[in-house]
């Protein structure tokens, strides 16, 4: 195209024509890029929620082992709780023998009574903790066969994509770099609008061109001197109900 000019002086050399020539290239550039993520689709999102999900499941599964570690803890506690009452009880039997008077003799069996208590209490602990310990296990085996699963899914998920991803990766940084060669020459502003339209926009279109007196983004109807607007090309005329950059369909043949 005649008139291009380097970054720092673009805004005096370029016509509106121009500009309006150079946005539009930058919209179909995009376009082309845009057919490139529909071809990948969903997979970055799949491997990224998947990658997710993997996460969340091995931090449960390091969680739950900890658990596990810590009612085994808990149930030989008391284990060795029930031996040394155990042992009490032995002791204050044997001493039951050695009494001088009924007082120290029920001082003792209040003891031992005691004791036989908290080895109930205790068996009774162990049971409610070896319950919980069981289902604690099960969770384990079955995240970890779900981690598996979804391990599984991630991995060929991964491969789909590097295989799309290696066949338009080429055909990408191609375009790519299009795009950084004719941002150099749209205005600042103008860019920063587009951007801002584009990613505002359901079709990701910033700059449309006007067909059958509509818009070509929001297909509303355009008024008949806002079209003569456009075709002549001398500034930059924007939809008034979508806020998209209107062109004419000559202007690609520039």
């Amino acid at each position: 195209m005649a008139g291009k000019t380097k970054k720092g002086n673009k805004s005096t050399e370029l016509t509106i024509e121009q500009k309006l020539k150079y946005l539009y290239d930058l919209q179909e550039v995009d376009k082309e890029i845009n057919k490139i993520e529909i071809v990948r689709g969903e997979l970055p999102l799949e491997v990224q929620d998947l990658e997710d999900e993997l996460a969340g499941l091995t931090t449960r599964i390091d969680n739950l082992e900890k658990e596990t570690v810590d009612l085994d803890q808990a149930i030989a506690t008391k284990k060795n709780e029930i031996v040394e009452a155990k042992a009490l009880i032995k002791k204050y039997t044997e001493q039951q023998n050695n009494v001088r008077n009924n007082r120290e003799f029920d001082s003792l069996s209040k003891e031992i009574e005691f004791q036989n208590l908290e080895i109930q209490l205790c068996e009774k602990r162990i049971r409610e903790f070896t319950a919980e310990l069981e289902k604690k296990k099960e969770l384990v085996a079955s995240s970890k066969q779900i981690l598996e699963e979804r391990s599984g899914d991630l991995n060929q998920k991964k491969e789909e994509l590097d295989a799309i991803i290696s066949e338009t990766q080429i055909e990408e940084e191609k375009l790519l770099k299009k795009v950084k060669d004719i941002e150099k020459f749209v205005d600042e502003r103008y860019l920063t609008a587009y951007k801002r339209i584009k990613n505002n926009a359901r079709n990701g279109l910033a700059v449309v061109t006007v067909q059958r007196d509509a818009c070509g983004g929001c297909f509303n109807k355009i008024p008949p001197q806002r079209q003569v607007d456009v075709s002549s090309r001398k500034k930059i005329i924007v939809c008034e109900y979508c806020g998209r950059i209107l062109v004419d369909e000559g202007l690609a043949d520039l």
